[in-house]
């Protein structure tokens, strides 16, 4: 799993979740060009910018991966952005928090 964001304190909840989920995680700031990436996640919070193109480079780097973004309530342009950019799911914050403890079990 591949978490894109600034935000180190919630990020040990991400790699918790995915570490018992047996994935390995990665905290980055752009997606890595590496195979196998099953889950890329973005926080539009501390990452909108990396939106632009993110469809595109998963499909080259990790076509099969899920990719999924989430960002304040508040922040309705940048939510709205990343559905325009093709991320097939976006989410507010509190949505993604009550839904990370089952996110990697899929």
């Amino acid at each position: 799993a591949v978490f894109l964001s600034g935000d180190l304190m919630f990020a040990s909840r991400v790699r918790g979740a995915a570490e018992a989920a047996g994935l390995d995680f990665q905290l980055a700031g752009t997606l890595p060009d590496k195979p196998g990436i099953q889950f890329v996640i973005v926080d539009l919070a501390t990452r909108s910018g990396v939106v632009e193109g993110l469809m595109d480079m998963c499909l080259r780097i990790c076509p099969k991966a899920r990719v999924i973004a989430y960002g304040p309530h508040v922040q309705v342009a940048r939510l709205d952005k990343a559905r325009a950019a093709g991320i097939p799911v976006v989410m507010t914050r509190g949505q993604f928090d009550r839904a990370l403890t089952g996110l990697f079990d899929d």
